[in-house]
């Protein structure tokens, strides 16, 4: 391997196909009733913390401190080659900032250190993906140059589209309010969530019904893509499998991608979605700041 790349657990993929494709995940944690846990990036344990986010708890995470970075790349240093990190988007967290911060810490430290800090403007399994495209490009030969400035240029075209329609958990992490929270309950209303340019997380729409929420979806990803045959869908979901193989396979049928692969939203993201969420991630047109004009609700 030319370059090492890392990234963080919060990138929503199962640890065994990050080791696969020789990926290096910094573990994070999160803390349940004054207990700090550490993310094991093992799905089978995902259904444990939504069934206790259901029962009422309430998970906390915090962003990554440079020591931590500092802490986790020195290591990785010695084996003397750069270091391409791809990070959780900044419009969402600290945590790229600080990660630039260790990166200047450890190059004054380490003469002839080389770390690249990649902000994804992306969250979960978007962020997840361009760290697949990474490690494809080192194994196609590419530098880690090279692939900090593809990744820097065409980031902006991993679409992503969530729903869900248990708004407590969005209410509780500050996403809606409690108002909006109550409201949308009773009157079964979902909302269409993205990310802006910038990473930052935007409602687009509203819809009334599930399923109208679920069909309009595909109408927006219709709308979006670009290439689909050689391209991998991924449906990532907060402990609803069943429904989110109910979206994905549609979706793969119709636009005809390569394939689809499922993962579940772990305990990082999903101490801030809770469960009942699933979102759908791709390349295709670059997303841009402008919202779809709300089609009401009926």
């Amino acid at each position: 391997m030319s370059y090492l790349i890392t990234t963080d657990s919060g990138c929503d993929l199962p640890l065994s196909l990050l080791q696969e494709k020789g990926i290096i995940p910094l573990m994070l944690s999160y803390d349940i009733g004054g207990v700090s846990h550490r993310d094991t990036m093992n799905q089978k344990d995902c259904h444990e913390f939504y069934d206790k986010m259901r029962g009422g708890a309430v998970p906390k995470t915090s962003q990554i401190n440079p020591k931590e970075f500092v802490d986790f790349w020195r290591p990785l240093l010695a084996r003397g080659k750069p270091i391409l990190h791809i990070s959780l988007g900044s419009g969402v967290s600290g945590t790229w900032s600080n990660g630039v911060i260790a990166a200047e810490l450890l190059a004054d430290e380490i003469p002839g250190a080389q770390i690249h800090v990649v902000d994804s403007t992306l969250c979960s399994t978007g962020y997840g993906m361009l760290a697949l495209k990474a490690a494809e490009m080192r194994d196609a030969g590419k530098s880690a140059a090279e692939c900090a400035e593809w990744l820097e240029a065409h980031k902006v075209e991993v679409n992503t589209w969530y729903t869900t329609d248990e708004l407590l958990y969005l209410r509780r992490s500050g996403r809606c309010s409690r108002a909006s929270a109550i409201i949308g309950t009773a009157l079964h209303i979902c909302p269409i969530l993205n990310l802006d340019s910038g990473g930052h997380l935007i409602v687009q729409e509203r819809v009334r019904g599930f399923d109208k929420t679920i069909a309009r979806i595909h109408e927006i990803i219709g709308e979006t893509l670009t290439d689909t045959a050689d391209q991998t869908l991924y449906i990532c979901h907060s402990d609803i499998p069943e429904k989110a193989r109910e979206f994905g396979e549609p979706l793969k049928e119709e636009f005809g991608f390569r394939d689809v692969y499922y993962t579940y939203i772990g305990t990082i993201i999903g101490s801030n979605c809770g469960p009942g969420l699933m979102a759908a991630f791709y390349f295709g047109k670059p997303r841009t700041m402008a919202g779809y004009e709300e089609p009401g609700i009926g």
